[in-house]
Parts: structure tokens; sequence; C-alpha cells
């Protein structure tokens, strides 16, 4: 099997845009890039350090990366972007228990660095996580936008593009919980938690290598605003146009509202 071939590609400031046939071919697609990643790190470094998104639109990408060969998990490290703060572990919404499901019970990485949901210290936590991640260095986030255009919980207009800390506690906005209720993950706005733990944008923007996975129809105010608008907390994931170690990829859904191919 092959990587997938874009139907269109583009370039919008810095950031390269390929668009696919579907969401299954774009899951595929970036799978493949994140295996080259991986694989020259382990090659370079003997250990590979990765940041994985968490959400149903991540899917496609995280069944395709697990099932792809010719990685030794054993020398990668997993870390992940944001949990909800007070939420139960167990819970079907929690971040760390959806990639334990999707991907780590299956490639058993070498460790898997959980954000904690219920600390006795939050603060605290936070400075963990953040040295964690500066221990090394960090070769791969795979990544998505919100519905809202936000990356990770960094929501519009609060994401702070030159953050002093890569982790930190924020309130969720409230266009971020009712996607969550629209994903299925809880069953009403009340249930959603108000404040979560996330990285920040430089902490997004730190790994060596981005890769931006967009599909479904539900991201294509996102994916139009964040490629056509000014550069701007109001739309966090435009942040991606400014820098050169990103990749943006779209399936027709999600790239439906451009104005015309990128």
């Amino acid at each position: 099997m092959q990587s997938p071939v874009p139907i269109t590609t583009g370039r919008v400031d810095q950031l390269p845009v390929a668009v696919y046939a579907s969401n299954q071919e774009l899951g595929l697609a970036a799978a493949y890039e994140a295996r080259r990643i991986i694989v020259a790190a382990l090659d370079a470094r003997g250990a590979a350090r990765i940041i994985l998104a968490t959400g149903n639109s991540q899917l496609t990408f995280l069944y395709a990366l697990r099932d792809l060969p010719g990685i030794d998990w054993s020398h990668v490290t997993v870390f992940h972007m944001d949990e909800y703060v007070g939420i139960d572990p167990t819970h079907p919404a929690s971040f760390p228990l959806f990639l334990q499901q999707q991907i780590i019970d299956q490639v058993q990485p070498g460790r898997f660095h959980p954000v904690p949901s219920q600390p006795a210290d939050v603060e605290g936590a936070c400075r963990n996580y953040e040295a964690l991640l500066r221990a090394a260095p960090l070769d791969l986030v795979a990544m998505g936008w919100g519905e809202n255009g936000h990356i990770a919980f960094n929501d519009p207009p609060y994401a702070d593009f030159t953050d002093p800390v890569w982790v930190k506690v924020v309130a969720l906005a409230e266009a971020s919980r009712r996607q969550q209720v629209g994903e299925g993950h809880f069953q009403s706005l009340a249930e959603v938690p108000t404040h979560a733990i996330t990285l920040t944008v430089p902490a997004l923007l730190a790994p060596a290598h981005i890769l931006c996975i967009v599909p479904e129809a539900r991201k294509a105010v996102a994916v139009r605003d964040c490629l056509t608008l000014p550069v701007s907390a109001e739309r966090p994931g435009s942040i991606l146009r400014t820098v050169a170690h990103a990749q943006l990829y779209l399936d027709t859904a999600s790239a439906a509202l451009l104005p015309e191919a990128p």
C-alpha cells in the first residue's frame, strides 16, 4: 500500500495544504508522513518523542498509524495535548483514556505520559508536564483544528501566540464544550467540565514537524477562516501559516468552503 495522492495541493503563506478525496485517504497520508518522521528520529537518535491529539476527527489517522508496519514503538515516547480538570480518568470522555483505547494499547509505546485530570496541585502538574516536554527534542505533533479554530484547548480569542509557559489551566469556551457534546462524549453541556489543562500555542509549535489533520464538513468554517482571514487569536489555527515546519491535511468536506484551491 502506498500513501494516497492528494487531489489538489497549494500553500497559504508558509503553510502547505493538501486536499484528499476522503477522510480515510487523508488519515492514511498523514500516517505515512508521521511514520517517516518517527523512523527518521529513531534512526538518528534511537528514540522519538511525539504529541498526539484526540477527538473523532483524528481517528482515521490514529487507526492508520497504529496499523502501519515499520515503527519500533518501544523507543517512542507519546505525549498528548489536554485533559479536563477534575474528570474521572475512567470517564469515556477522558482524553488519555481515548488514546489508550485507540492507539496506545495497540502499539505499546516505550512511554506514555497522560496529562493528569485530578492532580492535588494543578499548577504543579502543569509545570511537571512542561518539564517532561522540554526534557528532549520533540519530533512530531499531530493535531487538528476545533470547530471554532482552536488548537488543543487554546480557544479564541484568548489563545496566546507568545505564551511564556508550555502548559496551563484554561477556561473552556462554550463552543469547545458544545463540540464535545456534538461528538457524543457528553450527554449535555452541563456535564462538560469548564476548565482544562492544555499545551499552549508555543508548545504545539515546538516540535520539529507539525501535521495538522482536519477532516469533516463540521470543520469547513474553521478551515475557511483560518486560511482566508488574517492570522489572529480569533482563529488560533491560523498561526500555522506563520511557521515553515507545518503541513495541513484536508478532505473535500473540510475544504468545501474555500474560495478556490489553496
